[in-house]
């Protein structure tokens, strides 16, 4: 009786795949240019590139990096394997049995679209290639979607974001000064480009959050954005729409792009500004409020936010986000709570364990910082730093 069941199941196997293949069949012969042969398409192959780098004005660059996948044979160009279009569904002059077990290879059953890259750009001058590495690697253990970089690394540049506008392909940049750590994803700042509203072109977070220890609000001798201004250690812009913005300005009623702007007021506030190009933004800024995008102090969290007692609110709820050692105090003994984690990320390997080998040893180091302001409160320091090491197993243990 079993020999029967095994026979009518086979049979009934092998009647349902003749079903499929002659309606496929029957389908494709009423599809135009069918049994002809097919013009090759130049853009058929495809191509995965998973981070790089670039150049930028008279800034020397980084390498860039790519992976992408081999080209299919001549007679495999024209469809791709697929859920959508799977291989009984090819004409037998496109592609034969062998062409089907090479581009079972060369491509995924379930097709997704590729993944959004990231930019991230940082000048590193004069002795920051430590930073900058440090820095990097921060990025690339936590983030998510893949990075690439645009390192300028040519010093002594009149504005060293005046270069930026040659990277003219690139649609959206995150840019960081050397002395910043990712504490979680880059994805995360990144997002924050879709909260934009029409006007808004670039983000960054208050200098300050107290103005009685602020600076511009006390020292400044040019104008600056909002109440104590802004620190540009950490910027995300839309380049797209700073490339097309017009800015109102103190030196002539005519509006002024970027290009045009930067020099001018460089050389109108010479005399008068103190932290270089974050004094020019401060200007162009309090002239084009609009523009701006504002972000929480724990995505620049900086020493001013804790030697004199704790004035970031969102990062005592939160955790901080993005670590910002300005002021030297990765290099010092001033702030060890900073220079902690530096230490930590800077000697952390790609591949150990980021528990036992980054978090474990980070925590006893920061518990022998309480005897400042800032290691008073050195949970705060490792507490999305805890979260993000979580996500990431997370994601391992899920397969993503």
């Amino acid at each position: 009786m079993r020999r029967y069941v095994r026979v009518a199941l086979l049979c009934l196997g092998c009647g349902l795949c003749s079903l499929l293949y002659g309606s496929s069949q029957l389908a494709l012969e009423q599809e135009p240019g069918w049994g002809k042969p097919q013009a090759r398409d130049p853009a058929a192959p495809v191509r995965r590139q998973r981070a790089g780098g670039g150049r930028a004005a008279a800034v020397a660059a980084a390498g860039s990096a790519g992976r992408g996948e081999p080209e299919l044979p001549d007679r495999c160009k024209n469809l791709s394997i697929s859920y959508w279009n799977s291989y009984w569904m090819l004409p037998s002059d496109v592609c034969g049995m062998n062409c089907f077990w090479e581009a079972a290879f060369r491509y995924d059953f379930m097709k997704t679209e590729p993944a959004e890259k990231m930019h991230l750009a940082v000048v590193a001058c004069g002795e920051r290639l430590e930073e900058t590495v440090t820095m990097l690697k921060s990025a690339i253990i936590f983030s998510i979607q893949p990075l690439q970089f645009h390192i300028f690394a040519e010093g002594q540049l009149h504005n060293s974001f005046k270069g930026i506008l040659i990277l003219k392909d690139v649609d959206s940049l995150l840019y960081v000064d050397t002395d910043i750590l990712f504490l979680r994803p880059v994805d995360d700042i990144w997002s924050f480009l879709k909260k934009f509203n029409s006007t808004q072109i670039a983000a960054m977070a208050p200098e300050h959050e107290e103005p009685r220890i602020g600076w511009y609000n006390r020292f400044a001798r040019h104008p600056y954005y909002g109440i104590t201004g802004i620190n540009s250690g950490v910027m995300l812009m839309n380049m797209t729409r700073i490339r097309r913005k017009y800015f109102k300005n103190d030196m002539t009623t005519a509006r002024l792009q970027w290009g045009e702007i930067l020099m001018p007021l460089l050389k109108k506030y010479k005399l008068n500004i103190t932290w270089g190009d974050q004094d020019l933004l401060n200007i162009m800024f309090f002239h084009n409020p609009e523009s701006l995008f504002v972000f929480p102090c724990q995505w620049n969290y900086r020493p001013d936010h804790c030697i004199y007692g704790s004035n970031c609110k969102e990062a005592e709820e939160k955790g901080i986000f993005i670590l910002h050692g300005n002021r030297g105090v990765y290099h010092d003994d001033k702030q060890p709570t900073f220079r902690a984690i530096y230490e930590a990320i800077k000697k952390y390997s790609f591949g150990d364990d980021l528990v036992n080998f980054l978090l474990q040893p980070l925590e006893l180091e920061l518990q022998k910082t309480m005897h400042t302001y800032c290691g008073r409160i050195y949970k705060v320091f490792i507490k999305q730093l805890t979260k993000s090491i979580r996500d990431i197993y997370d994601r391992r243990s899920k397969g993503s």
